[in-house]
């Protein structure tokens, strides 16, 4: 993939990078070469992005013409809201105070290069306004009011803009990250597209959807169906623009980086596995409850409560119940309660966050299915039994340490047909992505208990019956996504 810096005249551009091209901008603009080129990265580094002015559409034709522009259209014009700087830069509060702290004047400016800073003790908050931003030259003005740091204004800037005495700095942070994971011993100049896979190296293996085993299997099977893969974590923002697909592999939320990312990457054209549709549909219990009643999925019976209806619990569903937090997960925020003191602490504990929850019927088994749902088809069906001596598939043991129902893994075809059909309609109220549906099975009746987005696949559980064919299903599919668009944009 070619790599271009586009500048006003590219005599700005202070040293020479092997693997990297200087074009003039209005060669860029012009020239049949560029706008027939596809598989190329665009950095812009204009002199201006004000609107319909050269830089502004050498990003915007550049997202026409299937390259990845950096910075992008939606990039520039979040740059240009002071609504969108205040809020993203609330998210950086605390790193914002504790970066600045040691500072003696009320004004402080600092440029950020390729996500660097010459003075690297700035480093990771100029790493988190790149990710925040993704441009390759910003330049973030920060002021002291009663005490506390507040960013009082952020922009791209352009090579006639950085001083001569930070042109070495610039250079080393361009040179590694033009490098970083682009060399071309490591990559695959057979393959056609990019894929980043999201994974959070730092927590804990019970809480993640794929152990190591089942990430270098999801890898491999990319890697054979033509993409170019690199793991990226939160700390990676600012690269989504390079890739063409983002496949999630780390426990989702709302109101967490792994929904920006999901909705950045949605944003630049890339095909998103946990896409932010899905995974806001899915967290919040509360919104799918409603979803599978409008769609007539059977479910528990099921109330959403609020505090004037909190009364009607015991009465319409009985004891014991079981009590949902909306945006619960690894059942996590999931409460059963048996007496109707239990009830009424339980409920004050979960009215105190969230203004709704859900209380559902008790409904007792032996183990949960869990079908596997992609692209609206059944994928895999597994049997999750209940932790030893416990109601759920998971409970807290010793030292915090999270312990785990058996798990046994069936081909779909013998699990019973009601489950799988049930699982299936549910999944296509939610969207036509990834998704692991628990049903429960009491007689010949089942019940929907929830629809996940991104589901748990671990070597030796959910792969079992089809091994290396479930991750090449998955990949491959999203493959054909990708090609069916051509590149992002």
């Amino acid at each position: 993939m070619k790599t271009l810096v586009v500048l006003y005249d590219p005599a700005e551009w202070p040293v020479s990078i092997p693997g990297v091209q200087l074009v003039a901008a209005r060669d860029y603009l012009t020239a049949p070469e560029f706008s027939t080129l596809r598989r190329a990265r665009v950095f812009n580094l204009c002199r201006s992005y004000r609107y319909q002015s050269n830089g502004y559409y050498v990003s915007l034709l550049a997202a026409a013409r299937g390259q990845r522009p950096l910075p992008s259209v939606t990039t520039i014009q979040d740059l240009r809201s002071p609504t969108v700087l205040r809020s993203l830069a609330e998210e950086q509060e605390e790193l914002i105070q504790r970066s600045l702290a040691p500072l003696q004047s009320d004004e402080f400016v600092l440029s950020v290069y390729f996500g660097r800073n010459p003075a690297r003790r700035y480093d990771r908050l100029a790493r988190a306004l790149f990710n925040l931003f993704p441009s390759p030259l910003l330049r973030a003005r920060f002021e002291r009011r009663e005490g506390e740091w507040r960013l009082a204004g952020l922009r791209a800037i352009a090579m006639n803009e950085v001083p001569e005495s930070h042109r070495p700095d610039l250079v080393d942070a361009a040179r590694e990250y033009f490098d970083r994971g682009h060399s071309p011993r490591s990559r695959n100049r057979a393959q056609h597209f990019d894929l980043a896979i999201l994974v959070d190296p730092t927590a804990p293996q019970d809480a993640q959807p794929s152990d190591p085993v089942a990430l270098r299997k999801f890898e491999r099977a990319a890697r054979q169906v033509g993409f170019d893969v690199d793991f990226l974590n939160r700390e990676d923002y600012g690269r989504l623009a390079e890739y063409d697909a983002l496949f999630i592999r780390e426990t989702t939320l709302v109101n967490h980086y792994t929904y920006r990312f999901s909705s950045r990457a949605a944003a630049e054209g890339l095909v998103v596995i946990d896409d932010p549709e899905s995974i806001v549909r899915c967290a919040n219990k509360v919104y799918l409850a409603e979803l599978l009643r409008r769609h007539k999925v059977p479910m528990p019976e099921t109330l959403v409560v609020h505090k004037g209806n909190v009364g009607s619990i015991e009465r319409e569903l009985g004891l014991p119940c079981v009590l949902k937090q909306p945006d619960s997960a690894f059942s996590k925020g999931v409460v059963k309660v048996s007496t109707p003191e239990e009830l009424a602490t339980a409920t004050e504990r979960l009215l105190a966050t969230s203004d709704l929850i859900v209380a559902q019927r008790f409904t007792p088994t032996d183990f949960d299915w869990r079908i596997g749902v992609f692209e609206r088809q059944p994928l895999f069906a597994c049997r999750y039994h209940m932790a030893r001596g416990h109601w759920q598939i998971v409970r807290s043991g010793p030292g915090r340490r999270e312990v785990w129902g058996k798990v046994e893994t069936i081909p779909v075809e013998e699990a019973p047909t009601p489950v799988v059909r049930a699982a299936v309609r549910a999944a296509r109220a939610v969207g036509d992505g990834f998704y692991g549906v628990d049903v429960k099975q009491s007689g010949r009746r089942v019940y929907v208990m929830e629809v996940n987005d991104n589901p748990n696949v671990d070597a030796g559980n959910e792969d079992r019956v089809l091994g290396a064919a479930l991750y090449r299903t998955v990949m491959g599919a999203m493959m054909r996504r990708v090609a069916a668009r051509g590149a992002p944009g």
